[in-house]
């Protein structure tokens, strides 16, 4: 099957074992019922204050080395275009979809980017546990009460990392902020076959008069190759700033999504049973492309969007890809 453009778009815009790390963020939530009524009602707003047509700018900077001898890579800044849609809204569940134009106005080329998936008072999380694979923890039972979980996926709906945090007003400021959460690396570093093979980061989303932050507070880590405990090797600021913008081709993002949304519907369901039956989900990871699979899951939404294939019928091929790449065959 052809390479998706994708993964050569995503260059130019700069897109083990994981030790234990630290759980807690904040203390438990005390509250009367109608203050919890009141902030549950607020966090949505929050949340859904993400959705919308952005201008987004990454801000990269590796700063203080950890290890001695190493040296940081210096700041790499670039930018791009998202659509951020709401696709599912069950009140106690948001999940937001980006979508990156690339292209000029005339030749746009849509990216399904990385998703985000809100759950307040989350039971459980799907975290990465390093290499290949991404198993279900439980959120501490006393931490539950008024937080939200926010799990990320990547661009073919398999996961990436998740943490759960509180959602508040510090000195005027709206944020949510993550526990310590584990994540591998992005293709930007992937690529590189740098020294560190994970990182434990926290994340945090805040909103501005004039759009959002996502900013990343990233230990980047190695693994030594004899199973001891990881290694911290240089510390990473990510800041990218969503500003809200629809300069751009926002109808190649409306006419992609209506065209492949109930094909990746069927997809997130697939990764979603894989999860649930397995207690998790294990498969291959390629430098330049995330899972093995992802250039194929991608390229079937090509043709769909093209008209060279039904949505059933990429659906299919799309399922029993899956299927096969966490059957530990695949791959």
């Amino acid at each position: 099957m052809a390479k998706t453009p994708f993964f050569t778009c995503l260059a130019a815009l700069a897109l083990a074992a994981v030790p234990a790390a630290p759980a807690l963020a904040d203390g438990p939530i005390v509250q009367s019922a109608e203050a919890a009524k009141a902030a549950f009602a607020e966090d949505r707003k929050s949340i859904l204050a993400m959705a919308g047509d952005f201008k987004v700018t990454f801000d990269m900077q590796e700063s203080t080395p950890w290890m001695e001898g190493y040296t940081p890579l210096e700041r790499k800044i670039s930018g791009g275009y998202e659509s951020v849609r709401v696709i599912e809204d069950t009140g106690t569940r948001i999940v937001l979809q980006h979508l990156l134009v690339t292209g000029d106005e005339a030749n746009p080329y849509v990216v399904k980017h990385w998703r985000q998936d809100w759950e307040y008072q989350p039971a459980k999380i799907l975290v990465f546990k390093g290499g290949d694979s991404w198993e279900w923890q439980d959120v501490p039972e006393k931490m539950r009460a008024g937080r939200w979980s926010q799990t990320v996926w990547q661009v073919d709906d398999s996961p990436r990392y998740a943490g759960w945090g509180e959602w508040e007003t510090v000195h005027g400021i709206r944020r949510w902020r993550s526990n310590w959460t584990a994540r591998p690396l992005a293709r930007r570093d992937a690529i590189r076959n740098p020294v560190y093979d994970h990182y434990i980061g926290i994340n945090r989303h805040q909103l501005t008069p004039t759009g959002w932050i996502h900013w990343q507070d990233n230990t980047k880590m190695v693994t030594p190759a004899d199973g001891g405990a990881a290694k911290p090797v240089v510390q990473e600021y990510v800041l990218n700033t969503y500003e809200r913008f629809n300069g751009y081709n926002v109808a190649a993002a409306e006419a992609y999504w209506a065209k492949t949304k109930d094909y990746w519907a069927a997809v997130r369901d697939k990764w979603d049973e894989v999860a649930a039956a397995n207690g998790g989900i294990r498969i291959a990871q390629e430098a330049s492309a995330g899972t093995s699979i992802a250039e194929q899951l991608l390229s079937l939404a090509d043709a769909i969007k093209d008209g060279k294939d039904t949505p059933e019928a990429a659906s299919a091929k799309a399922l029993a890809l899956i299927a096969e790449g966490t059957s530990g065959k695949g791959g």
